[in-house]
């Protein structure tokens, strides 16, 4: 289990339940059930803003599988209710990755728009790569 420099429990009923995702479900089912299907995911590495729930989907994935190794972890969190941001930092290829993922939920509690953004520069190449890759990966196993 990551070791997140913040507690990982006692949020508003949103952060809370992608807490919970995040620590003990991760299956693409609990995933889905978070997102509106109208959701919008931001990346560091696409200029243009991925619209619906199969391509946050696949984003959101993509960057479990590549980000979310052994040194993943939280080490701030900002909690709004309806909004939050989340440091986070890990280590990919030796690159010290530090970045915020900015999530806004809508009166459903589902995930209505999922920013991600990353530094530093070199920490966005190497997210870059990873990330083009393993949705090459993935689309050739679909």
């Amino acid at each position: 289990m990551p070791n997140h420099l913040i507690p990982i429990t006692g949020y508003s009923p949103h952060l809370q339940r992608w807490f919970d995702w995040m620590e003990s479900d991760h299956s693409p089912e609990g995933l889905s059930g978070q997102l509106a299907d109208n959701v919008v995911f931001r990346s560091p590495v696409v200029h243009t803003p991925q619209e619906g729930k199969p391509i946050t989907m696949a984003y959101l994935t993509a960057a479990g599988e590549t980000l979310g190794g052994d040194t993943f972890r939280y080490v701030r969190a900002f909690d709004c209710g309806d909004k939050a941001v989340l440091e986070f930092e890990c280590v990919m290829d030796g690159i010290q990755v530090n970045g915020v993922d900015m999530i806004e939920w809508n009166d459903a509690g589902q995930i209505i728009d999922f920013k991600v953004m990353v530094r530093p520069l070199k920490a966005i190449q190497t997210v870059h790569a990873a990330m083009g890759a393993m949705l090459a990966k993935m689309k050739a196993g679909a």
